[in-house]
């Protein structure tokens, strides 16, 4: 499955996996006590959509900063140092108890988000070329550290309070950074040497390519739109559907936990069908689900020749959350199809474009959720926030047409080119 590597590149990976979901469990944490700080604190939607997303705005920034110090430095040192590092504020969360606190910690506690541009490298550094999308799409899967959260979180609550939350999170963190250090093997041992680069500016040479930004911007809509839902629909079944947070933590599980596990299928399918397939058809199938679910709850009156009829349209909760399920199912794909499209154009820049490209993702897990605060708290329709991804969505469909189109067209002026030069050659 990972080519040729020997059973301690096997294990490299695997424990790359597991620090990288609990990293990505720590990274969405917030989304579930948020909901107590939300009711002890008295926060507007917009308030709880800055709450959640803070900790993502680090993770966000910090990826590209920390793909480039992967490729100098390597990475092994970098994830232990990260772990260490992450432990702190969530020792000290559970001793905040103003708004401004909470932010400050969630700005130390998103760090945690980094991991995934640090990791990337660690694997795709240990993985053969056949297998790149596979071997990305399995460390991928540490997503499910979000439905780790959903399904860990609420049962420490019940049991000793919001407040050991992030306590018992710390105490893991360390606990993987010593399993991490003890387990795992240096960077040049590993099979490949850390691509040495003479100055940063050649390092990110590659950031100047338009391609890039278009796979950050697909990368905006699956990741973002991913872990912008993931934080954002526990409080969602709570205030639409009425729903305790023990049920609404479970019920966001359906769709974080299918999201994480099929990106290792992502991964395969883009190996064995082409990341591009693979992508475009998760923008329709996710067209299709976000269409059902921006309709608002609507009360319609037929004026009938003896009597009005009034019919109330309004998705059930098992309805709405099969869709979301389908969606999560399909953006689990995107997101492996995605990073199997970066390492296809630029495969000695994992490092700086995967952190590139992962850092846009991030950030749309920053922006929409507060976002979704904005236009619930504007146009005050709980749906609005499906109605504002559906419009995320569209944008990466035109620039992805667009994209396939001026270098279908381009690959085509080369051949006629170089054609026309072989028949002047003759």
């Amino acid at each position: 499955m990972i080519g040729n590597s020997n059973q301690q590149q096997i294990s490299a990976i695997a424990m790359a996996t597991l620090v990288f979901s609990a990293c990505f469990a720590v990274w969405t944490l917030v989304s579930v006590i948020g909901l107590q700080i939300k009711n002890d604190l008295l926060l507007s939607d917009t308030q709880f959509g800055v709450l959640v997303a803070t900790p993502i705005l680090t993770g966000a920034l910090l990826r590209l900063p920390m793909g480039i110090l992967a490729e100098r430095w390597g990475s092994r040192r970098l994830i232990v140092a990260l772990l260490l590092f992450v432990s702190v504020p969530l020792f000290l969360f559970s001793y905040a108890s103003t708004f401004n606190h909470y932010l400050l910690l969630g700005l130390g506690v998103g760090a945690s988000g980094s991991m995934f541009s640090i990791g990337i490298h660690f694997v795709s550094s240990r993985s053969s070329e056949r297998s790149q999308g596979l071997a990305m799409g399995i460390f991928g899967a540490g997503n499910l550290g979000a439905a780790i959260t959903n399904l860990i979180a609420p049962l420490i609550i019940i049991a000793y309070g919001w407040r050991m939350a992030p306590t018992a999170y710390g105490v893991v963190l360390l606990l993987l950074a010593f399993l991490f250090w003890m387990l795992t093997d240096e960077d040049q041992q590993a099979g490949r040497q850390p691509h040495r680069i003479s100055t940063l500016a050649e390092q990110i040479k590659p950031l100047a390519d338009a391609r890039v930004w278009r796979f950050g911007l697909y990368y905006f809509f699956v990741f973002g739109g991913y872990i912008a839902l993931a934080l954002w629909l526990p409080d969602y079944y709570v205030s639409h559907y009425g729903l305790d947070i023990q049920t609404a933590s479970f019920l966001t599980l359906m769709f974080t936990l299918p999201g994480a596990l099929t990106r290792i299928l992502g991964g395969w399918s883009a190996d064995h069908l082409g990341a591009r397939h693979v992508n475009w058809s998760v923008f329709w199938v996710c067209l299709v689900c976000l269409f059902f679910l921006s309709y608002p709850p609507t009360t319609m009156t037929v004026h009938g020749i003896r009597e009005d009829t009034t019919f109330v349209i309004d998705m059930p909760v098992w309805l709405f959350t099969v869709l979301v399920m389908v969606m999560g199912v399909a953006m689990g794909f995107g997101k492996a199809s995605v990073f199997r499209l970066v390492y296809d154009y630029y495969p000695e820049r994992m490092g700086v474009v995967g952190g590139m490209v992962g850092m846009l993702g991030a950030i749309g897990g920053f922006v929409l959720p507060v976002l979704f605060g904005l236009v619930a708290d504007t146009m005050g329709v709980r749906s609005s926030c499906f109605m504002l991804l559906y419009g995320v969505l569209a944008v990466c469909m035109c620039v992805m047409y667009y994209g396939i189109s001026v270098e279908e067209r381009r690959t085509r002026l080369q051949e006629a080119i170089r054609n026309n030069f072989l028949k002047d050659d003759s």
